[in-house]
């Protein structure tokens, strides 16, 4: 069941809102509820993985014995010589 409700919000940051939620094709409403949903359905210690980053995953594919933290050590050391 929906509820009305009643905000009191910045004029700028309504008409950014708005236009964020258009170029995301959705309506405000749905934006206020979906971020609301997102902050009550948290549980401690879970992190959210963002669409974005969804869309990104295996993007690369690396070997299974790949040492990303020798690797990012050289790279540092190079940069910083």
């Amino acid at each position: 069941m929906d509820t009305k409700l009643t905000l009191n919000v910045d004029k700028n940051i309504v008409e950014k809102a708005k236009l964020y939620a258009k170029s995301h094709k959705i309506s405000l409403s749905q934006l206020i509820e979906s971020y609301l949903a997102s902050l009550i359905s948290k549980k401690s210690g879970e992190i959210e993985i963002t669409p974005l980053v969804k869309s990104l995953s295996g993007v690369i594919e690396l070997d299974k014995d790949f040492d990303y933290k020798s690797s990012y050590t050289e790279y540092l050391i190079e940069k910083y010589k």
